[in-house]
């Protein structure tokens, strides 16, 4: 063949060539379709959309295709369904939780026999499905709680559900951590103020009405009572034989003065605890100098009580021996324990090997340095070792089973000599709603929490806008006021320490006030009674004095001349001419 049979040929090959490309472009252009708004080729097909009547007959709906879309029939109407997502949740208090029956003690259930459940993580659910418009269930785990690693590649809990598919979305009071992570794909979080925090009871206070008796021991009350017998007799004995005493000493003190008599004696040295003191002081030396040391007694003894009685109330209200984690691992009075295998367990697990890490490495460190690494050479560690402690405490103690054990150990001390450490949001809500329960030092292991879904889940942007707008509009204060709400444990007595000594401390001093009040009433009725009794007892004895027979009186003379004779009882009557009686004497 010559070159131009040969040139003939390729031309005529290639337009043949083309006319096919092009009929099937043709072809193809009818059976798919570009989408320019995905970026897709997709296949150019139809289907009709039909639907059961109720004469159980098929009926035409509408169509679609890919350039038209959905085309309804005439007098055709399609409404709209809501998404449907099974939701995770895992119990913890007051994230989710289980309704129980406060009468029966039994766990409420919904309309269709499932468990009825309610919390914080419940309300935001229900929110959440408001604004993105979606029904939901709610899906328990069937093993695990929030998630653990079982094996390669395998998790329990709500991280193993989603991993596989169980669920659409997580929402519970899940952390965030770098190892779920890798399985599952986290929201923004929701709740960023969570951490660990140390509950303990508030000690119990021994309440008496004679507390302010109990500052002093026995044997002092007893001291002091025995010093005021002995300055009543020594003061009675020395006023009674001092010659210079007021009693002993008339012409120097003519005027009235205090006689201390046995009874006087004990009522000074009585009245010198007061602050009107003991009245009028002995006159002689002796007796003054007696005073004047018994007073000095009486100044030191009530000093000392009232220094002991304001440092024994200030004591008495403190309400917990320790104060942060340093201190709590320091002493070994208060025992302390977790939750078995609950993230703070973890916690400080993970922190002990971190300790044993770095004193490892400071060891190599400074046992292999050369002479140019002097500065490593150092007697004492530089960093505080107190995890190890803590978890050694922890597991001489016992972790327990879950935190409501945690919290019946803790409300059993009355003595406040056990902690419990747990995540702080249960603390604070057991807290709100306990008088007896206070929290010990600051926050320390902070983790937020968030919302899980599945990874590469359409959700997730979705789900971000949603926690977004609601920050924006304050939901999640909300949410935290009616779940961590103090209102809601009501009026604890000795809430704050500002607050006064109470009645109940001090009540024993109005007490001996009024015993000393009825003794005095007392006293006077038996006064009344002894005055009228010897009253009576004097006009008996005159009465009977009077009642006695008298004796005849002697018969009375009378003198004639020189001579003397009885008359009888009766003077005879004379007058002034004639002085002898008629026919009264005889011749």
């Amino acid at each position: 063949m010559n070159d131009s049979a040969s040139m003939d040929f390729m031309n005529n090959t290639k337009v043949m060539f083309y006319s096919q490309i092009m009929e099937e472009i043709k072809t193809a252009k009818s059976m798919f379709h570009f989408n320019e708004r995905a970026s897709l080729i997709q296949y150019n097909y139809e289907i009709g959309i039909k639907v059961m009547a109720d004469d159980n007959k098929l009926q035409e709906l509408a169509s679609w295709n890919v350039e038209s879309g959905v085309v309804l029939e005439p007098d055709a109407k399609i409404i709209e369904t809501k998404a449907y997502y099974r939701i995770g949740t895992a119990m913890a208090i007051p994230w989710s939780f289980p309704v129980v029956d406060p009468d029966t003690g039994q766990v409420v259930l919904n309309e269709d026999g499932t468990e009825k459940w309610t919390g914080y993580c419940i309300d935001l659910i229900d929110i959440i499905a408001k604004e993105m418009n979606f029904d939901y269930e709610i899906v328990i785990p069937k093993k695990g709680d929030f998630g653990k690693k079982i094996g390669p590649d395998k998790w329990d809990g709500l991280v193993g559900d989603l991993k596989t598919g169980v669920t659409d979305m997580a929402v519970a009071a899940l952390t965030m951590t770098a190892e779920r992570e890798e399985v599952i794909d986290y929201v923004a979080p929701y709740f960023e103020q969570t951490g660990i925090l140390i509950v303990m009871r508030k000690p119990v206070r021994q309440t008496s009405m004679f507390k302010f008796m109990t500052v002093l021991k026995m044997e002092v009350w007893l001291s002091i009572l025995g010093a005021l017998v002995v300055t009543a007799i020594l003061l009675w004995i020395l006023d009674t034989y001092s010659p210079y005493s007021a009693r002993n000493n008339k012409k120097a003190y003519p005027y009235p003065c205090r006689e201390f008599t046995l009874k006087e004696s004990f009522w000074f040295a009585l009245t010198s605890f007061t602050p009107q003191g003991g009245g009028e002081a002995p006159k002689a030396i002796s007796g003054r100098t007696l005073v004047a040391a018994y007073w000095l007694f009486v100044v030191l003894m009530l000093a000392t009580f009232t220094a002991n009685l304001a440092a024994f109330l200030t004591v008495e209200r403190m309400q917990t021996p320790v104060q942060s984690l340093e201190q709590l691992a320091r002493q070994s009075r208060i025992n302390y324990t977790v939750v078995e295998d609950s993230t703070t367990h973890e916690y400080f697990i993970n922190m002990k090997k971190a300790e044993d890490t770095l004193y490892r490495l400071w060891k190599e460190l400074t046992l292999n340095a050369t002479s140019d690494q002097s500065q490593y050479r150092v007697w004492d560690y530089p960093i505080k070792e107190q995890y190890g402690h803590i978890l050694s405490a922890i597991e001489e103690t016992g972790t327990v089973s879950d935190a409501s054990v945690g919290f019946a150990k803790v409300l059993e001390r009355n003595e406040a000599d056990f902690a419990f450490i747990h995540d702080s949001s249960q603390i604070k809500y057991e807290v709100s709603r306990n008088c007896n329960l206070t929290t010990i030092g600051d926050l320390f292991g902070e983790k937020p929490f968030a919302i899980a879904v599945q990874q590469g889940s359409h959700l997730q942007e979705e789900l971000s806008k949603v926690i977004l707008d609601l920050q924006k509009n304050r939901i999640f204060e909300h949410l935290t006021n009616k779940y961590w709400n103090y209102s809601a444990r009501g009026v604890c007595s000795d809430s704050s320490d500002s607050e006064g000594i109470s009645l109940e401390s001090l009540g024993g001093v109005f007490i001996a006030t009024l015993f000393g009040l009825a003794l005095a009433m007392i006293t006077l009725a038996g006064e009344v009674i002894y005055y009228k009794r010897k009253e009576r007892n004097e006009v008996r004895a005159m009465m009977e004095e009077n009642m006695k027979p008298k004796p005849p009186k002697s018969p009375k003379l009378v003198t004639i001349g020189k001579t003397f004779k009885p008359v009888g009882d009766k003077l005879p009557r004379v007058s002034h001419i004639s002085v002898f009686p008629r026919n009264t004497f005889q011749p």
